[in-house]
């Protein structure tokens, strides 16, 4: 059986106020240098929401351009406005702030996020008014506290404070008062990721139209952890962001790989519907706000606006074969196994020829490769060079190495099998899947035949092991169901069986001749 992409969904929320409170370059800085003149500066490099909605790259995102157009943009795209200044794309949109806030509060069953009163009076119907808002979640919405409460909590019960246009606006409640599992800051983090993923959800049964009740298992695959004391990370992201999206019929895990768990999770997901254990599961991710300003000291130093100031998350969803979508093929998967290695070759050869070999393919059998797809206006200025291009460079070498590209075609490999990178620095957002969308409607079109996904993750981040991690698969073009063997009816049936017992009998009666 095989399990097949129904459809894609891609969310931004805008978060500049969390870029300044929250994002592990500015919190940190504040604790070792709070007089720095980073943190005088960053809050004049902060950009508006209009002015990241006319953001090429995160146009792309959400589908209203391609990378194909973006890549015909010269570089950099953060002083050049977008002719498209639309918030909602055919895969998805880009939430402000002030809506996000509320979302949070939604989605909050704990009573911990604290808003005011004027503030959730003054934005409800913003709220409202988004497409793809359940009144479910609209109704989960409080009336708000007072402003004098929200600063009480934030002074002196170590509350996480919530900010807008740089006034505070509420805050999030620490859940246990020594539990540092359970603290305002975590739960600020948790409760971002959980938002962002139902507003993922949400967004894909909009953009898709699928049945809610008909989806049955959904897969976390964000960066962030929540438990307690005994059991931290224990989860369960997945299941508490379906109770808030309403996928009532749905049980749910996270998958936990830092960067690849995307490309981890979509695997799952393709194995579980093609054993028939579930005909529908979603695959989701929240954003990351210790990601926010990740790289803003670079970008600040070379006079460029804050760019990561965008919470990101998706969905995709997966079903069992319809003969029209195209599916995943299980038997030309990629792993980074233990004893690979962590040499850039040895790492390509894994994820990339490995597979290909096993199914008798080339490197340039494969029409386009979606490797760590992140945004080189964020990562160049940082010193991080253009991550998508130098995953292609790598990989086209190998292929002239292996004989299957001269070394003349090599520039033009990038540009034909490549992609320009689009996705914000949010970790595991970038790895890979948000090309699933534009992969799905040019394999439907038939303008491609073959699209390979790669993650890859970095397991030396939790101190455990310094072991590297990847995974691949590859998404192919729909050939058509499968005819099913015409059904035998119990005439047949006991024709089969008699002319086997006469077989059986007019055999036993020669041997006995014998």
């Amino acid at each position: 059986m095989k399990s097949v992409i129904r459809g894609a969904g891609y969310v931004l929320a805008h978060t500049p106020d969390m870029v300044l409170h929250n994002g592990t370059t500015q919190t940190t800085e504040r604790i070792v240098n709070p007089d720095s003149e980073y943190l005088k500066e960053l809050p004049s490099h902060i950009r508006s929401f209009e002015q990241a909605v006319a953001y090429w790259p995160n146009q792309v995102y959400i589908g209203n351009k391609t990378p194909d157009e973006l890549a015909a943009v010269a570089q950099p795209w953060c002083d050049k406005e977008c002719d498209c200044h639309e918030r909602y794309g055919k895969f998805g949109q880009m939430m402000p702030q002030n809506e996000f806030l509320l979302l949070m509060q939604a989605c909050d069953v704990f009573d911990l996020v604290e808003l005011e009163a004027e503030f959730v009076a003054a934005n409800r119907e913003a709220l409202a008014a988004n497409p793809v808002m359940e009144q479910s979640v609209l109704d989960r919405l409080k009336n708000g506290n007072s402003l004098e409460e929200i600063q009480r909590l934030v002074e002196e019960e170590g509350a996480e404070g919530l900010y807008h246009l740089g006034q505070l606006v509420g805050c999030v409640k620490r859940a246990h008062d020594i539990d540092a599992n359970l603290s305002a800051h975590v739960m600020h983090e948790n409760l971002v990721s959980k938002a962002s993923s139902v507003l993922a959800l949400l967004n894909v049964i909009h953009v898709t139209g699928i049945d809610r009740n008909q989806v049955e298992y959904v897969i976390d695959c964000a960066e962030e952890a929540c438990g307690d004391i005994n059991q931290r990370g224990g989860g369960n992201f997945a299941k508490s962001a379906a109770e808030i999206a309403g996928l009532n019929n749905a049980s749910g895990s996270d998958c936990r790989a830092f960067c690849a768990a995307p490309a981890h999770a979509m695997i799952e997901a393709a194995a579980l519907v093609a054993s028939g254990a579930y005909h529908t599961v979603v695959v989701t991710a929240g954003g990351c706000t210790a990601k926010l300003g990740m790289n803003g000291k670079d970008h600040v130093k070379k006079g460029l606006p804050a760019l990561e100031d965008m919470i990101g998350g998706f969905a995709v969803v997966i079903t069992q074969d319809d003969g029209v979508n195209p599916f995943i093929n299980l038997n030309m998967l990629g792993r980074h196994s233990v004893g690979t290695g962590s040499a850039p070759q040895a790492v390509i050869t894994s994820l990339v020829t490995d597979p290909l070999d096993r199914n008798g393919l080339k490197i340039t059998d494969i029409d386009k490769y979606s490797p760590e797809m992140q945004n080189p206006d964020i990562t160049k200025p940082a010193g991080a060079g253009d991550v998508p291009l130098a995953n292609y460079k790598m990989i086209g070498a190998l292929a002239v190495k292996r004989g299957e590209l001269q070394r003349a075609e090599l520039a033009n490999f990038t540009v034909e099998h490549g992609l320009t990178g689009f996705a914000p620095t949010q970790g595991h957002i970038p790895s890979g899947v948000p090309y699933v969308g534009f992969a799905r409607e040019a394999l439907l079109a038939g303008d491609i035949k073959r699209v390979m996904v790669i993650g890859k993750g970095s397991l030396f981040l939790g101190r455990l092991t310094n072991l590297f991690d990847g995974v691949s698969f590859v998404i192919e073009a729909n050939p058509g169901k499968e005819e099913a063997a015409p059904a035998v009816d119990d005439t047949q049936i006991r024709h089969m069986i008699a002319d086997a017992m006469r077989g059986f009998a007019e055999t036993l009666a020669a041997q006995m001749g014998e």
